[in-house]
């Protein structure tokens, strides 16, 4: 008789098993892109993400004898929660094998342990931050993921429903085809709202990044995302974590801000060649030969596709055609790369400002992704 067991992230042997799981889950699935082994380690280190300064975190595998089959994280974010007046456990990290019995064990720990602390109601994936991976994959599951998002197979969200969740939200991801020039649309606001406005653009460098400008863009992203879906302030220590993984990766080039004169930031994109073929090929490992794949993506051989991880402006200059100021930048940026296509992280379905920025670009809607929500 094979034996069900759920065993907490609480050993080298579990959290190994943890990491290794959807590596062979997903050892013959070329749209996978795994996390690297030390982000994911990083998650459940105190030193590593202060995040864990305001949120509780449990990892779990679940066991069939003593093979690995499935993993879950629970998380109660306590932030989130006094910001939305909610007692929500979120789950994240959730893999496994196309089993009911596995899914319903992973779902039913996260339940209880949430419940066992309070919180009365369900809801993922969602990580600790609105910048963490979040969404379970509904459509396109023959396109290839990213960095920045999860990949899973076309049953999960079967297990979802058959479980009793529902839909709380929906977001989708943005896929265009870069233009050679500016359309005509954006390229005339982009020269008209200079003079409106008073504000430019300009390209940070990464030392006044590091020298405390990096405050400022979390003000703002603070400020622009507050009424978005479960999201939570970041803090100074969440900043400083977020530039020191991001920065190396990023060119200054493909992260135009605008300012007004005051020197105030209104305005940013940040984004970056895509890293998804790279990672794939690293299996989750920058040694001996992962850093490589990286490097080579980084420095020597740009994949076809730019990434935009977020676009934010201040929400007093909302619709007032800001962004093509970016836009106008990152078109002449993306072409001198070689980029070919660029797409966004997800989106929210109901978010009409962020979504409607596309519409002169023909854009096609992809990898639609769910929040899924029980009450428990």
């Amino acid at each position: 008789m094979k034996t069900l067991t759920v065993v907490s992230v609480h050993s080298s042997k579990v959290m190994k098993d943890f990491i290794a799981l959807p590596k062979k889950l997903y050892a013959n699935c070329q749209q996978f892109v795994p996390d690297l082994d030390a982000d994911v380690r990083n998650m459940f280190n105190p030193k590593r993400n202060s995040g864990l300064s305001f949120s509780e975190v449990e990892g779990f595998v679940a066991y069939r004898n003593d093979e690995p089959v499935g993993r879950v994280v629970a998380i109660i974010n306590r932030h989130a929660n006094e910001k939305w007046n909610t007692k929500a456990v979120r789950f994240s990290y959730l893999d496994f094998i196309d089993d009911d019995e596995v899914s319903a064990i992973l779902l039913h720990t996260v339940e209880q342990w949430g419940k066992s602390r309070g919180m009365n109601k369900v809801e993922g994936p969602l990580g600790i931050t609105d910048y963490d991976k979040e969404g379970m994959l509904i459509s396109d599951f023959d396109m290839m993921g990213s960095m920045v998002t999860y990949y899973n197979y076309p049953y999960y969200p079967v297990h979802m429903e058959r479980l009793g969740y529902q839909k709380a939200v929906d977001w989708l991801s943005i896929r265009i085809k870069v233009p050679k020039e500016t359309p005509a649309k954006y390229a005339r606001v982009a020269k008209l709202a200079p003079e409106m406005f008073d504000v430019h653009t300009r390209i940070l460098t990464k030392k006044e990044i590091r020298n405390g400008y990096i405050y400022k863009v979390f003000d703002l992203l603070n400020a622009s995302f507050a009424p978005l879906f479960g999201f939570s302030a970041f803090t100074n220590d969440q900043a400083k974590e977020f530039m020191n993984i991001y920065l190396p990766l990023l060119k200054t080039e493909m992260i135009p801000v605008v300012e007004n004169s005051k020197g105030e930031l209104i305005s940013i994109a940040v984004t970056i060649g895509s890293l998804s073929h790279a990672l794939h090929k690293t299996k989750g490992k920058l040694f001996p030969f992962g850093w490589y794949h990286l490097l080579k993506a980084l420095k020597w051989k740009n994949e076809d596709t730019v990434e935009l991880l977020l676009i934010a402006v201040r929400p007093d200059m909302q619709g007032l055609g800001i962004t093509a100021m970016l836009f106008d930048r990152l078109v002449e940026a993306y072409n001198k790369e070689g980029f070919e296509w660029a797409e966004t992280g997800p989106q929210l379905e109901d978010n009409f400002k962020e979504l409607s920025l596309w519409n002169a670009l023909k854009p096609r809607y992809v990898k639609r992704r769910r929040c899924f929500q029980k009450d428990i």
